[in-house]
């Protein structure tokens, strides 16, 4: 029995150790497409796996803009897809300019993502 146990507790602690804070910050974007009702309102959603982790307040009239939020997520794993989409926030519909795809490695990391319409997203990470 206590062999067992042993067992157990091992698994516990090695499927503990495999999880990881994702930490997402200093969210940004450059020379984001204009539309026919102006200068872009750009915001984030943000996904790890399938779950979603929020999105940032939109940008008014800036092609540039830069979010102040930060994403945490404690549930993460090495290789899991995080997934950023980029919209233009309009008054009917909002416009998607682009998806940006990774697979989530150990340490800091800094990336640029070229928007499918236009502009490029900059953001970090952390997993550990």
């Amino acid at each position: 029995m206590v062999s067992k146990l042993h067992v157990v507790l091992l698994v516990l602690c090695a499927l503990s150790l495999a999880q990881a804070q994702l930490r997402l910050f200093d969210l940004r974007a450059s020379k984001l497409p204009s539309d026919l009702l102006g200068t872009a309102d750009g915001y984030v959603k943000v996904f790890c796996g399938e779950t979603s982790l929020g999105k940032t307040a939109v940008r008014k009239d800036t092609a540039n803009p830069w979010w102040e939020e930060e994403f945490n997520y404690f549930h993460a794993l090495e290789n899991d897809e995080m997934k950023l989409e980029v919209y233009d926030n309009d008054l009917l519909f909002d416009d998607q300019l682009g998806v940006c795809q990774r697979q989530l490695q150990p340490g800091t990391h800094q990336h640029d993502c070229f928007l499918k319409k236009g502009g490029t997203l900059h953001y970090s990470y952390t997993l550990g």
